[in-house]
């Protein structure tokens, strides 16, 4: 008689069931991260198992916690020390807010264990980053251009890097990275372990995958280019002498809302008007300082402007909670982009909206983006959308957040001439 099969597993449903250490599993608590997302939930037992891993999974599915977690962890485990100018722990980030998004959430895991941490990019003064690195850190969080700049001036040397992560590769190669990331790499020990994580696996990612990762564990929870699934889409079709009265309609709405325009002129412009119309908005694009940018970011967050339009530069990898719509402003010019900007909302699970505002003349265009990028969007033709009430019907209050200048300066209410 055969016997009986032994029950199945149950799935792990908390960080301690994956392996991830105590301290780290309260930090996360702290930082209400609960349970693990499908992407932590495949990719963090191979990790912290010291492979190398490469893993796919859209915008918004939990990837930092995936890679940070088991660089915490697995430098804390080999007892190493801070030595001066010598990080145990390097990762690469293709833009600045990134590398401070990863760092946000990269630090309470490090202090959690008594690590030390520092993010290294540019537009900003490298002094103080050069002063931490002679202190002694145990993971650097790094855009390649700086990184490579401190490496130069003799500030830096990645011969003691146990553990490497490239976060958002593919995007590394749309901005013309891979050089530079080849060059770090090659710096950093052959044999430490390595992370990277992308949306897609295909053409200069396979080439940086087939170089640098040993037997990688590959974990791909999404197909390539997937869409949020919670989201709902939307397209309207607006005459060009009636688009900027439908965009103010539909960005003057109750809840979080990211706007996306083709040029830094046109977020300035439209951050302006939006603010002077009693909707408190402010702006994200290269023409501002770093200091500015990340001004008015940690503004959106703390929800003291309830719009931000930003250019592509916030596209990829940036996360904010709780953002209801993104409205394409201007139509992206490929579906790729489209993806990465529609993918700042319904992020973790949650439900989001995704407009997008055309022209007649781009409507052709702009439906064969939607078809590469396998959504279905509810189409209307001219009409604003109805945002002037909540979802209960009720008239929605007028904002009680005091109006900012596009740089997060509150603006003075101009008095009226006698």
């Amino acid at each position: 008689m055969t016997a009986p099969l032994p029950p199945p597993r149950p799935a792990p449903s908390t960080f301690a069931d994956l392996g991830v250490p105590a301290p780290i599993v309260s930090a996360l608590l702290r930082m209400d991260r609960p349970t693990p997302f499908a992407i932590q939930v495949a990719a963090l037992p191979d990790a912290l198992a010291g492979r190398d891993v490469l893993g796919r999974a859209r915008t918004g599915s939990g990837k930092t916690i995936a890679f940070a977690v088991p660089v915490v962890a697995r430098l804390s485990a080999s007892r190493g020390r801070c030595v001066p100018g010598r990080p145990r722990g390097l990762i690469l980030a293709p833009t600045r807010e990134l590398a401070y998004q990863i760092q946000q959430t990269l630090r309470p895991l490090a202090d959690a264990v008594g690590g030390r941490t520092v993010t290294i990019v540019g537009g900003v003064p490298q002094a103080p980053q050069v002063r931490s690195l002679r202190q002694g850190v145990d993971v650097c969080v790094a855009t390649p251009g700086r990184l490579e700049d401190l490496m130069r001036q003799g500030h830096l040397r990645l011969d003691a890097v146990e553990v490497t992560v490239l976060d958002e590769a593919d995007h590394m190669a749309d901005l013309g990275f891979l050089p530079a990331v080849r060059r770090v790499l090659d710096a950093t020990p052959h044999d430490g372990q390595r992370l990277l994580f992308s949306a897609t696996l295909d053409g200069d990612v396979d080439v940086l995958v087939r170089r640098y990762l040993r037997n990688p564990r590959v974990h791909s929870v999404d197909e390539p280019d997937s869409a949020v699934t919670d989201v709902q889409h939307r397209l309207i079709t607006v005459p060009a002498h009636h688009k900027r009265s439908v965009v103010h309609d539909v960005l003057s709405g109750p809840g979080r809302t990211l706007a996306f325009t083709r040029t830094k002129h046109a977020a300035r412009s439209l951050a302006r008007r939006l603010t002077d119309a009693g909707v408190p908005s402010l702006d994200l694009h290269g023409n501002l300082s770093q200091n500015a940018r990340t001004r008015n970011l940690d503004a959106f967050h703390r929800g003291q402007v309830r719009v931000l339009v930003a250019t592509d530069i916030a596209a990829r990898g940036i996360h904010v909670d709780d953002v209801a719509l993104v409205v394409h402003v201007d139509p992206p010019a490929e579906h790729k982009a489209y993806v990465h900007r529609s993918g700042r909302t319904g992020r973790a699970g949650n439900a989001g909206t995704v407009v997008t505002i055309a022209t007649p003349e781009q409507r052709t265009a702009v439906r064969a983006l939607l078809s590469a990028a396998k959504v279905t969007a509810v189409e209307e033709r001219r009409g604003p959308l109805e945002h002037s009430t909540d979802s209960g019907g009720t008239p929605r209050a007028p904002s009680s957040v005091p109006p900012r200048d596009h740089n997060g300066r509150q603006r003075r209410r101009r008095r009226p001439r006698r």
